[in-house]
């Protein structure tokens, strides 16, 4: 159904990003990313191979002098990326508010001068519902964000049901859990799985805010990407799923499982909790199995082996050509 669409991807060059276009690829599309620098052939060929469909435009998808012309001629638009973490973007609220929630209206007013008439946008169900009142969490949860990050992405929302009702773009949001998966890097502040592998691998302590008794649900990229080919397909009334595998992870059951995966006991130092984590969070995945026909398919545990095996690969690389 998707074949030889052509697909605007903003955020096609990150860990979710190189998973989705690499989906569309597969599939027939032709497919557009935008990337604010400059991208070496050699990087773009290293990540996707040579790909006649598929193009790299250079551009900031908040200025619409670069939009319009980066968007003409595509059917639908991917919106993946964002500029803040959910733990550092109270830090900056007005670069939060200017650098995703203005830029992606100006995209969405863009999308609307080229005739585009949809979008899929990656929203988050981390962080738009804040501290739950019951879990699972339905769409029709109150939403109370308590960082900067959800309420921007929640506002988001809210804009691109105001274009639908406007204009008749029509909008899927996803409002996804906690992505893992091989791509992910072990040195960045966010990715509680690969960041607790890479510290594993190497014998470092992996460092845990509270007691270790957090829950989050864990989704692996493969089941997020079919997600995302699944509200590309999508033709129907709803506007808003909730993406997750549905079940919930302590923090403390990640560390235990990869202490029997890894094989070795593994140095863990415990810090004060933060305001900004709630305690636990669980998705109710229900209306998107129903309306998007999607289920997760890949186990918490198959998951952490793929990402285990990448990231000693990785590894292993780095020593060689040291």
């Amino acid at each position: 159904m998707l074949e030889n669409s052509e697909i605007f991807v903003i955020g096609g060059l990150g860990f979710i990003g190189c998973h989705v276009v690499r989906s569309l690829l597969a599939q027939g599309c032709k497919v557009r990313v935008m990337s604010r620098t400059k991208v070496p052939d050699a990087q773009i060929h290293n990540m996707f191979g040579y790909q006649a469909n598929l193009k790299i435009v250079t551009g900031d998808f908040t200025c619409k002098e670069d939009l319009l012309p980066a968007l003409a001629g595509c059917d639908t638009c991917i919106h993946l990326a964002t500029t803040t973490l959910p733990s550092t973007s109270n830090n900056n609220k007005i670069f939060d508010i200017q650098s995703n929630l203005a830029g992606t209206v100006q995209l969405l007013e863009a999308m609307r001068e080229q005739n585009i008439r949809k979008i899929v946008y990656l929203s988050s169900g981390g962080t738009v519902y804040g501290n739950p009142i019951h879990v699972p969490i339905s769409e029709t949860h109150p939403t109370n964000p308590i960082s900067s990050y959800g309420i921007v992405k929640l506002a988001v929302e809210k804009y691109c049901y105001l274009f639908q009702e406007l204009y008749g773009i029509q909008s899927v949001v996803l409002r996804l859990s906690n992505p893992y998966g091989p791509g992910q890097t072990g040195n960045r502040i966010q990715g509680v799985v690969p960041v607790f592998i890479e510290k594993a691998l190497t014998g470092k302590p992996i460092e845990i805010w509270g007691d270790g008794n957090v829950v989050r649900d864990y989704i692996y990229i493969d089941d997020v990407t079919s997600a995302i080919n699944a509200a590309l397909c999508y033709q129907g009334q709803e506007t808003v799923f909730n993406i997750g595998h549905g079940t919930g992870t302590r923090l403390n059951d990640i560390v235990d499982a990869l202490k029997v995966l890894i094989g070795q006991n593994i140095l863990v130092e415990y810090k004060p909790g933060r305001s900004l984590d709630v305690s636990k969070n669980i998705l109710d995945i229900s209306k998107a199995q129903k309306y998007l026909n999607w289920s997760p398919q890949v186990d918490f545990e198959a998951g952490i082996k793929a990402v285990i095996s990448s990231l000693a690969d990785e590894q292993v690389a780095k020593k060689e050509f040291s």
